[in-house]
């Protein structure tokens, strides 16, 4: 680690003003402080000093993301050998399901980084950490069949117009990764459809494969057509869908870290899981078809729910920030994700619209709620004054 930390340093004057590649400095940075933190000190003001720093923060998020992750790619390969009927050991199942999630990762982390890299050099500031994250958390949400060249085109979308149009990472009032989804959902909906295709090998394409149903639970719900799958097969994952976001139990175990590491708030996910299962229950008393029929638990483990529950909804910048607006903001995503998939069949997957609904009505929240603390506190004090003078 000393010898790469001294090459580093020696490599470092290149790069600043008036160096060769005095352009590159802020890429430079990146990486830099990426491997190692500088030894950079406050030498005025007042600071608030911390051993983890936003880089550090991003890194436990990905961690979290990693059971999802890894999950994801071994479900990827089972579904593709048990579409073509073929019985292959646990390897194989992950060595195929690599070769498929892997180049998706590099692509969107690739096209993502270079916009980061190109607007940190246009303005000369710091590149912004918080790719780190979305780079994981776009290729989580979609479907493994999905082009590259789609996956490059979305999230290129998500980096500037979710984020670089309104300053960068912090600023941003939609999820960057949701919003990557929302572009495919809507610009090339055929890939984002209730269906998951897997790869026929045979034909060397991706198409359905014949005797196979790719359909999701959600799909089969919507349908009426199919067999849905048992509770243990949602709840453990094995059943098509996006990548991440088949197995409740993986995306809890990550949940259980993010709440471990204070990183993600415990109050927004379980507002979400409460307000799903609340609107649920609503509609099992009317119970007109056979969706709203459906036990109310069963919505927390189909489709993405889970996932955007535990590493969406707690997006730290687009969610509430006050105590009180993450209660209100996680129970109406669950609330509006319910109410989406069972009424409007057009959007089978209502997490993704309800959470970007509510990212641009968190403000308004806080809002409110700052706005209730101020005439609770001031009717507080002129009650105390009132008192006093008595």
């Amino acid at each position: 680690m000393k010898a790469l930390i001294n090459l580093i340093e020696k490599l470092e004057p290149n790069f600043h003003k008036g160096g060769r590649f005095e352009k590159l400095y802020r890429t430079f940075e990146a990486f830099q402080t990426l491997l190692y933190v500088k030894g950079d000190v406050t030498r005025s003001g007042s600071h608030i000093r911390d051993a983890i720093d936003m880089k550090r923060t991003m890194f436990h998020v990905i961690i979290a993301l990693i059971p999802p992750l890894l999950f994801g790619i071994w479900n990827v390969g089972y579904q593709h050998y048990k579409a073509i009927g073929l019985e292959v050991d646990f390897i194989d199942q992950v060595i195929f399901g690599l070769t498929k999630v892997l180049p998706i990762i590099i692509v969107s982390y690739v096209s993502g980084l270079a916009v980061e890299f190109m607007f940190a050099s246009a303005r000369d500031h710091e590149v912004n950490e918080g790719f780190l994250v979305s780079g994981m958390l776009i290729p989580l949400v979609i479907p493994v069949t999905t082009p590259l060249w789609m996956v490059a085109v979305a999230t290129v979308f998500a980096v500037v117009i979710g984020k670089e149009v309104f300053g960068g990472t912090g600023m941003n009032i939609l999820n960057p990764a949701l919003l990557a989804r929302a572009f495919l959902f809507f610009a090339y909906p055929a890939y984002l459809s209730g269906e998951v295709w897997v790869y026929d090998a045979l034909q060397e394409g991706q198409q359905f494969v014949d005797g196979y149903s790719g359909a999701t639970a959600l799909a089969v719900m919507f349908s009426g057509e199919g067999n849905m799958p048992s509770d243990f097969d949602m709840f453990f994952g094995f059943i098509p869908g996006s990548i991440g976001e088949t197995s409740t139990f993986a995306i809890l175990l990550g949940a259980i870290v993010l709440v471990a590491t204070g990183i993600g708030s415990f109050k927004i996910m379980a507002s979400v899981f409460l307000g799903g299962l609340f609107m649920g229950w609503i509609l099992n008393i009317f119970a007109v078809n056979d969706f709203m029929a459906m036990p109310a638990y069963k919505h927390l483990i189909m489709g993405g729910f889970a996932f955007g529950a535990v590493y969406m909804a707690t997006d730290p910048v687009s969610a509430s920030q006050t105590n009180t607006g993450k209660y209100i903001y996680g129970i109406m995503i669950g609330v509006l994700t319910v109410l989406i998939r069972v009424l409007n069949p057009a959007y089978p997957e209502g997490m993704m619209l309800a959470i970007l609904f509510m990212n641009v009505f968190a403000p308004l929240i806080d809002h409110y709620v700052v706005e209730a603390n101020i005439k609770k506190r001031l009717k507080r004090m002129k009650k105390v004054r009132i008192q006093t003078q008595v």
